[in-house]
């Protein structure tokens, strides 16, 4: 459950609270704030009620924004159990995050900061360390800490709700740490001898089909986890479709000289990127995330089917190449 406290002018208190006693909340509270002029309201609602009562009260306060604010906080624990709890067998097949929290979270993984690039560097070195050294455990602690699968669910996100801003910033984080990998990779392999047979580093220089499957599923997988709220998820999601490995991999065949493998790693990593942004997109349409407004519902439709189509598109001219290297690779 969520716990809802909205300060509000007097003059906005009965729309609120008649749209709030519609949603039979399980905790109500209601109060006059005389020192400051306002009213203050508390209710305490299930997760499935959250969003439409967010929007049903920016509704209420667009024409005067700055009359009424709301905060929402989360209910760890309620003693005694609410009746209505116990007897609710039910499953919920929406999302159990809201639209808002939804955003501030994924917004927040994808802003271009210190922080985004010393982790982004942090982490190439410790995958690169960990495939020169054919060390499987160090890799793997690359994959976790590295933030670069946060910038593709934004990207995702952004489309779904049709949002520039947030478009703009995503593409140039993603960019920004993808860069800083293979740049970072590139310095590495000029200071430190690599054995190119290594297993660890020719597993990242060739792609197959069941790579796209694995990257497609792992983006949706990614973007399910954020909208029901199972974080936990996502450590599994870093390990899967690895974004930093391949970049890595990149860098340093460039710089050794074997563009045939660099080409391979390039493949896999558009691969991982492209698959993870197409299926994100899917899960965020189909577990209605969208804008409240019918205006920005429409444009942020249009905005999905564009880029649905480029990203489809794109996958398809990828699937083509890996099997072109295939066939290649058999004569």
């Amino acid at each position: 459950m969520k716990l809802i406290d909205i300060t509000c002018h007097p003059a906005a208190s009965p729309r609120l609270i008649k749209l709030l006693d519609n949603h039979q909340a399980w905790l109500y509270r209601q109060a006059d704030l005389k020192d400051e002029h306002k009213h203050w309201i508390q209710v305490t609602l299930h997760d499935s009620q959250v969003q439409q009562a967010l929007d049903q009260i920016q509704e209420v306060s667009q024409d005067c924004p700055d009359q009424v604010q709301v905060m929402v906080l989360e209910v760890e624990s309620v003693i005694p159990e609410p009746e209505a709890n116990k007897n609710d067998t039910s499953e919920q097949d929406g999302s159990t995050t809201y639209r808002e929290q939804l955003y501030q979270t994924i917004e927040q993984n994808a802003r271009l900061n210190v922080n985004y690039l010393v982790l982004v560097a942090l982490s190439t070195v410790v995958a690169a360390i960990g495939m020169i050294e054919d060390n499987v455990a160090i890799i793997i602690g690359g994959m976790v800490i590295a933030p670069l699968l946060g910038p593709n669910l934004a990207l995702g996100l952004a489309t779904a709700l049709a949002d520039l801003d947030l478009m703009k910033k995503s593409l140039i984080s993603g960019i920004a740490g993808v860069g800083l990998a293979i740049g970072l990779a590139m310095l590495i392999s000029l200071v430190v001898p690599i054995d190119i047979s290594v297993g660890e580093l020719q597993s990242r220089t060739y792609v197959e089909l069941p790579a796209v499957v694995l990257a497609l599923a792992s983006g949706a997988a990614a973007a399910l986890s954020v909208t029901t709220g199972v974080a936990s998820v996502l450590v599994g999601v870093m390990v899967a479709v690895a974004l930093l490995p391949p970049a890595v991999v990149l860098g340093l065949m460039l710089v050794l000289g074997h563009f045939d493998l660099a080409l391979g790693a390039g493949l896999l990593l558009a691969v991982n990127i492209v698959s993870v942004n197409l299926s994100s997109k899917i899960v965020f349409f189909l577990k209605g995330i969208r804008p409240r407004t019918n205006v920005e519902q429409q444009n942020a439709k249009r905005s999905l089917i564009i880029y649905f189509v480029i990203w489809a598109a794109t996958l398809g001219v990828l699937i083509a190449a890996i099997y072109l290297t295939q066939f290649q690779s058999i004569d």
